[in-house]
């Protein structure tokens, strides 16, 4: 089919970024629109390393130990008596994280020949750094300093990429809890997600191009929410493009149909939500249910309903990135989002 693409997340396994890209163009090139630096290393599992850095960060400290092993053990921090918390002061680390890979994706593109490939940078969300570092009610008084710096490094690498680069917003925390809420308060908490996400996409840099990874969870290849059907995710959706400023790009919206280590439900009431779901024409939605432990003909199922609900082709990927698997299995889900892309 030939509207159909790959689409990859983040994380892909390889000892550094230009192994990582060399194993997704042998893999996806021809489907791939863009392509992530692999997100190797430390990196791997997703802001960890981040949160982790922020242990000597002058204006917080630890408020509960964690060691990242479940849901409930990971370190909390609060900021300490007497300090205020700047965006300013918080450096997640993406800039250098460009400027140190740059140079393989530009060897990869140039001996793919895919000089048309876009660089994907995966960003997590403000809302998400916040609340993964403070807890609920810290990243309600502190969000602010969380989306100054997360628009600051928005700015800076798009000073750097300019129009190569599409910004990947990775927001599970959103999600997640309208899952775990009561659904008569999803409709207003799904507004304030939008309207903060479209916040953060109109103090970024006019022209900007953009992407929403929704998502329920990775660590440790588990999931953090599930949902009953897919209702929570569409009305999120819908309320971040209502909620979207002009004159940034949303490129395209990625929806987590498998959730983490479990594959996604075959049964077609799951998805009968997403036959409300509008966007723009030109906003790809790309469907999350890439996994290697269903068969083929399943996905291929799943693949049949999805369009057919949406009325229109999906590009194709996993639901999160494949840097929680083992290498062997995610290499794996790469060759099956290669074969659900080809039909």
């Amino acid at each position: 089919m030939a509207d159909r693409h790959a689409h990859l997340v983040g994380s892909i396994p390889g000892e550094n970024a230009g192994e990582a890209m060399r194993l997704a163009m042998t893999t996806l090139g021809p489907q791939l629109r863009s392509l992530p630096d692999g997100e190797t290393g430390d990196r791997r599992n997703w802001i960890i390393s981040i949160i982790e850095s922020l242990r000597t960060h002058p204006d917080l400290e630890l408020a509960k130990e964690g060691d990242w092993s479940d849901y409930d053990k990971t370190p909390r921090f609060k900021v300490k008596h007497g300090h205020k918390l700047l965006g300013a002061s918080l450096d997640f680390g993406q800039v250098a994280a460009v400027e140190a890979s740059r140079p393989a994706f530009e060897e990869v593109r140039r001996d793919s020949g895919r000089v048309d490939l876009d660089y994907l940078v995966g960003v997590p969300g403000d809302f998400d750094m916040a609340m993964f570092t403070l807890g609920p009610v810290g990243a309600l008084r502190h969000r602010r300093a969380f989306t100054e710096a997360t628009v600051g490094q928005i700015t800076s690498i798009h000073r750097i990429l300019g129009d190569q680069a599409v910004f990947q917003l990775e927001i599970p925390a959103e999600l997640v809890l309208l899952t775990k809420l009561p659904a008569a308060v999803h409709p207003p908490l799904a507004r304030m997600f939008g309207k903060w996400l479209g916040g953060v996409a109109a103090a970024s840099p006019e022209g900007a191009r953009f992407g929403i990874h929704l998502c329920l969870g990775d660590m440790n290849h588990r999931a953090f929410g599930r949902m009953k059907d897919v209702g929570p995710l569409v009305l999120l959706t819908q309320a971040i493009v209502a909620a979207w400023p002009a004159g940034r790009t949303l490129e395209f919206v990625h929806a987590p149909f498998a959730a983490a280590d479990d594959p996604p439900p075959t049964a077609e009431s799951f998805y009968a939500p997403l036959a409300s779901l509008k966007l723009p024409a030109r906003t790809r939605f790309i469907a999350g249910f890439a996994h290697e432990d269903q068969s083929l003909d399943d996905q291929r199922r799943v693949l049949a309903t999805i369009e057919k609900l949406l009325g229109r082709p999906v590009d194709v990927s996993s639901s999160c990135g494949l840097g929680r698997r083992d290498a062997a299995a995610a290499r794996r889900t790469l060759h099956r989002t290669a074969e659900l892309c080809a039909g």
